[in-house]
């Protein structure tokens, strides 16, 4: 099935949606409702394993704490019921945020931003962010398979049975590659005309179709169903 190409100003939308049900959902079948179309959404945008794979996760999740909270009484049906709330309100908002970053383009971001008027000291450090934290995972990466060959474990664990050998090993050389990564996405930056006043120009073009509007028409029902069944902001 060929991805459908949505705006990524309505990817914005329908996450500050997801946020607003989160907010005011107070069943967790509600969550269930708004966690499978995000995953319809992740299909349609072409991120099938991710939507599958977060779909069936909540699923599991789902089942496990009405297990738990059924087996349970008293203090600790209580705790658990707090810790599972919570997760349930945060996991749509992060299915949503890996399904909008993974199905666009830094430079679409970009573009929207500015469609949105954004002032820039919010839109430059957002793109500068989001190109430096796959930078950083991939130096990580590399740090791993050196560390392995010298039996070192880049983890909590290793950081317990071997201290030193792991800070020196494994986070001073992350530490080193982090900096060095961000003096060169900053003169990256500036030798592209970033600090020029301007209105910055764009090749990528973006506006609404027919899919914007329905996605948008649909969270936007859903969360007016959510605040029905709530009785209103209150």
């Amino acid at each position: 099935m060929k991805a459908v190409k949505f705006d990524p100003r309505t990817k914005i939308a329908l996450l500050l949606f997801c946020i607003l049900c989160t907010t005011f959902s107070g069943t967790l079948e509600l969550q269930l409702i708004l966690t499978f179309m995000i995953a319809v959404f992740g299909l349609l945008a072409g991120k099938y394993k991710y939507a599958v794979l977060g779909l069936v996760c909540y699923g599991v999740l789902w089942g496990t704490s009405q297990l738990i909270l059924q087996s349970l009484t008293g203090i600790w049906q209580a705790m658990f019921a707090a810790f599972f709330a919570l997760v349930h309100k945060v996991y749509p908002c992060g299915m949503m945020s890996g399904i909008m970053i993974g199905s666009t383009k830094i430079s679409e971001f970009m573009v929207a931003l500015y469609r949105l008027h954004m002032p820039r000291s919010i839109v430059i450090p957002f793109a500068v962010m989001m190109r430096y934290v796959p930078v950083v995972f991939e130096d990580w990466q590399y740090i791993k398979d050196a560390m392995k060959m010298r039996d070192v474990t880049p983890s909590i664990k290793g950081l317990f049975t071997n201290p030193s050998m792991t800070v020196e090993c494994v986070y001073v050389p992350l530490m080193m590659a982090a900096s060095k990564t961000a003096d060169e996405l900053s003169i990256a930056s500036v030798a592209r005309g970033i600090e020029n006043p301007n209105p910055r120009s764009s090749l990528i073009e973006i506006h609404f179709c027919v899919q914007d509007w329905l996605a948008v028409f649909v969270f936007l029902a859903f969360f007016m169903t959510t605040l029905a069944l709530r009785g209103g902001f209150i």
